[in-house]
């Protein structure tokens, strides 16, 4: 199926209108709308406007609150437990990590749990917020259970990204933005709607073999962590799963592992869920608070040069700083526009016309 070249401007307008339609402040929609296309002008689809019937679904589910009370509940004076109020996750993740900036302001270093929260979009705006202030920021966030451990046939983690930003001098800052998986649930999604199948090393069936099936979630089968499989050191992968779901879930008071709230609204919530909502984790740490800021950005920009200098494999695909691919793609994007799947289209419009707002 062939794709149709939206420019930011008009995305934007569309995607700000959706959002005013469900109830939310001008604030919150503008907030909301830069968060979501921040991952499709990265070039992270799965994230990005192709998520956003999901997002009103669940509003029209009486799952997401468009005018939350976004408050802290527990603080010290580096550290804050934060109450979304179910709020949409790209609200209130944005303010949460403002908090921890606020904090490590005064503090040095700022640490924030949020619980009652939903899906955040990419992790990487978030962690991104800390760069402005040379700052190092950190955030992840749990979600749905789509992920068997190692040795397992249950789903019991989510993707559960994190996305650690680091400031650089005169060289672009260093961001690694990724799921704990070998592949993001939306890249699954994005397969269905090309009919294409699965690397191998992605999913496992329901009976926990490898399969290319992209639809195998729909029959049972599960997401796989980072390493595929235990000789590939999936362990590792569970491991990081797991701390990024302790660290935003059950520090918070939010519901983690298998009781994360499902991101499709027409997915029964589970059974005796044991906190509130989805769970986010934002660090925000000033430079200074451990040497000289300018110069420690002057050794990133030393640290990222020879490690892009350093000798390729392929003399056609030179070394790459976590963050490279993304940001030259925002630079395309921002110039050309941005690609959308024809279902994604027919999905966005069939949207615009429920809820009676201009089509892009």
């Amino acid at each position: 199926m062939s794709e149709t070249l939206i420019s930011y401007e008009e995305l934007y307008r569309f995607t700000h209108s959706v959002f005013l339609s469900i109830g939310c402040p001008e604030a919150d929609a503008t907030l909301a709308t830069i968060v979501l296309l921040s991952a499709d002008v990265r070039g992270i689809d799965s994230h990005g406007v192709a998520r956003l019937t999901g997002y009103v679904r669940l509003y029209e589910a009486g799952r997401i609150n468009p005018t939350p009370d976004v408050r802290i509940v527990h603080e010290t004076p580096s550290t804050a437990t934060v109450d979304g109020d179910r709020g949409l996750g790209l609200v209130v993740a944005p303010k949460a990590m403002q908090i921890a900036i606020d904090k490590a302001k005064i503090a040095g270093t700022g640490w924030v749990s949020v619980k009652n929260s939903n899906h955040y979009g990419i992790a990487g705006y978030h962690a991104m917020m800390a760069l402005e202030h040379d700052m190092i920021g950190i955030s992840m966030t749990n979600a749905s259970a789509l992920v068997a451990p190692t040795f397992s046939i249950e789903r019991m983690l989510g993707t559960n990204p994190i996305c650690v930003a680091i400031p650089a001098g005169e060289e672009p800052p260093f961001v690694a933005d990724m799921a704990t998986t070998t592949a993001a649930n939306g890249k699954l999604e994005i397969l269905q709607r090309k009919g294409g199948e699965a690397p191998t090393g992605w999913v496992q069936d329901k009976d926990g073999q490898t399969t290319v099936d992209a639809h195998a979630l729909k029959t049972g089968g599960a997401l796989l962590p980072l390493g595929s499989d235990r000789e590939h050191g999936s362990h590792k992968g569970y491991a990081f799963g797991s701390i990024v779901d302790i660290f935003s879930a059950v520090l918070s008071g939010a519901s983690y592992g298998p009781w994360a709230p499902p991101f499709p609204a027409y997915v029964p919530m589970p059974q005796n869920m044991p906190g509130e909502g989805l769970g986010h984790f934002f660090g925000a740490m000033r430079v200074d608070a451990f040497r000289p800021a300018e110069d420690f950005k002057q050794h990133m920009d030393n640290w990222i040069r020879r490690f892009r200098n350093a000798t390729p494999a392929d003399a056609a695909q030179p070394v790459l700083i976590p963050g490279d691919p993304e940001r030259e793609m925002e630079k395309k994007r921002m110039a050309a526009g941005i690609p959308l799947h024809a279902a994604v289209v027919k999905d966005l419009r069939e949207l615009a016309e429920k809820l009676k707002v201009a089509p892009f």
